[in-house]
């Protein structure tokens, strides 16, 4: 393991002005997302639907990476010029999604538990050698009637510390993203206790494992009450309760945060972001990882109608400046 190598990409990947797309939606979700504004589910159209961003010029000015998923890192375009060349071209870091995703915990109702490390190495190897140089591996935490137990925390904490112990040793930067589920009518203060609980199992765990936590980045949720909480916070009580938790939870000298999206509109997002980075958090670098709230308006304009590119690609270019604003805590509504 060269720690200085995974501590150069690291800090790469938290650049100013900069953050991560999340273009690593499995076939089933990116099946979804096409069905969803009346794309046929194909391989093809999910090789144009990544295209559509893969192609925008300039967008290496405010990404410093990107995730993709097994599908995706082994696609060309419709060029036959593989999208990993594409980004390494622009400069952007490829990353992988690795785990295999969530499943039901046996005997442990409505609880997930997330497979994958089995042969985990091996593949590492593999996307080390195509050029992927940081990975993702997502647990689920759902908030709920006495959910989530110990037990399922425990479990997750495990695994994700198993994952990042394999990462770093390929010289591959883990991100490490246990998400909190917005599903359900919990408080924000209920978030923030789930959230501080897992959070803290995971950096025992990943301490214990001897993970080195300067090569290691946080992709979180913010602490935010459930969807159906019949009080919803201030943009400034999320980010108040979200930098409370990280300061409780996460150690500093952690190589950076940053957000998911994850169940908030694209416009929730960014302010949210936006009022969590004007408190200029210390110490460590904060900025976004997006997948749906970057990507979803361009596809709801695209909708595999190539006509309609270079629309969907203003789109896309807007969301991110406007992304990368909030990232530096300088985003105003009037830029809408």
């Amino acid at each position: 393991m060269n720690t200085e190598e995974l501590y150069s990409i690291a800090k790469h990947l938290m650049s100013q002005d900069k953050g991560i797309l999340a273009a690593d939606e499995s076939v089933i979700s990116a099946n979804k997302r096409l069905r969803a504004v009346g794309v046929s589910a194909s391989k093809d159209n999910r090789r144009r639907y990544r295209q559509l961003f893969f192609w925008i010029p300039a967008i290496e000015e405010n990404l410093s990476g990107v995730i993709l998923h097994d599908e995706t890192i082994k696609q060309n375009d419709e060029n036959g010029k593989p999208f990993i060349s594409i980004l390494k071209d622009k400069g952007i870091i490829p990353g992988i999604k690795v785990d295999m995703g969530a499943e039901d915990m046996p005997l442990f109702p409505k609880e997930k538990i997330t497979a994958g490390l089995d042969g985990l190495p091996a593949r590492l190897k593999k996307y080390h050698k195509m050029g992927a140089r940081f990975a993702k591996w997502r647990a689920v935490i759902t908030i709920g009637k006495d959910i989530p137990t110990d037990a399922c925390i425990d479990a997750n904490a495990y695994i994700l510390a198993q994952y990042a112990a394999m990462c770093q040793d390929a010289g591959i930067v883990p991100i490490v993203e246990p998400e909190v589920l917005m599903d359900g009518k919990h408080t924000i203060e209920r978030c923030e206790e789930v959230t501080t609980a897992v959070l803290k199992k995971i950096f025992s765990e990943l301490e214990k494992y001897r993970v080195d936590p300067r090569g290691l980045i946080l992709k979180s949720n913010m602490v935010i009450a459930g969807k159906k909480c019949a009080i919803q916070p201030s943009a400034e009580d999320i980010a108040e309760a979200t930098l409370r938790t990280f300061h409780n939870a996460v150690p500093e000298d952690a190589a950076g945060i940053v957000f998911l999206s994850g169940g908030q509109s694209a416009l929730q997002a960014t302010e949210n972001l936006n009022a969590i980075c004007k408190q200029q958090p210390e110490p460590w670098p904060i900025t976004f990882s997006y997948a749906r709230a970057l990507q979803g308006p361009s596809l709801e304009i695209w909708k595999g109608d190539d006509t309609k590119l270079p629309e969907a690609r203003e789109m896309f270019l807007k969301r991110l400046h406007l992304t990368a604003a909030a990232r530096n805590g300088t985003y105003d509504p009037s830029m809408e």
